[in-house]
């Protein structure tokens, strides 16, 4: 009878060892691979917050609001380098001021960066998803200007921890927060994540 007894202690001591690892395990596998797929998915939008800026470049000033446009314009477009001559700002200054503009190939830049432009606008861990993209013009303190904004919810690509229930590890995660740069609201490139 004691040797039950003591089969059955060691059965429950073994099953709540178990049970305390495991508790232990789960919260840092989430946090392991939050930090992984949120890190990559930061990277990639800090990769096409630049890539707008030179698509805004090389339009005079317009934002990509689709990923064809974006990749064509960075594959086919030229970067515009603006050289003055003679210095506008000073009231002294009695010459002419001329601006001597030359170009080169947008794709010489892109490859020099190492960006592959089809597979820079998918979600990492995404399974093929592709960022959200808007742009636009709007009035901002009486003045049009062009807004952009990329991104996309977490749980595109958090995979198995897009759920709710790993709140009870971390409180200010939602899987259905959008992580983004730019504001379709006022002229801004600026990551969320920055914050």
């Amino acid at each position: 009878m004691r040797l039950i007894i003591n089969l059955v202690l060691l059965a429950i001591v073994a099953a709540l060892i178990y049970v305390l690892v495991d508790s232990i395990r789960e919260p840092i596998a989430f946090k392991n691979e939050r930090d992984k797929r949120e890190d990559a998915v930061v990277d990639r939008l800090r990769d096409l917050r630049r890539g707008q800026e030179l698509y805004r470049t090389i339009t005079w000033g317009d934002f990509a609001s689709n990923w064809d446009d974006y990749k064509k314009v960075l594959s086919t477009g030229q970067i515009p380098f603006v050289k003055v001559i003679g210095d506008p700002d000073d009231p002294d200054f009695q010459g002419n001021v001329t601006y001597d503009t030359s170009y080169t190939l947008a794709a010489d830049s892109i490859k020099t960066l190492g960006w592959d432009l089809n597979e820079m606008v998918l979600i990492p861990f995404g399974n093929g998803k592709m960022f959200d993209v808007q742009a636009d013009t709007l009035s901002y303190q009486k003045t049009l200007v062009n807004v952009v904004e990329v991104g996309t919810k977490r749980s595109s690509f958090m995979g198995k921890y897009a759920d709710e229930k790993y709140k009870r590890y971390d409180a200010r995660y939602n899987p259905n927060s959008v992580i983004k740069f730019g504001d379709m609201n006022k002229p801004s490139t600026s990551g969320n994540w920055e914050r």
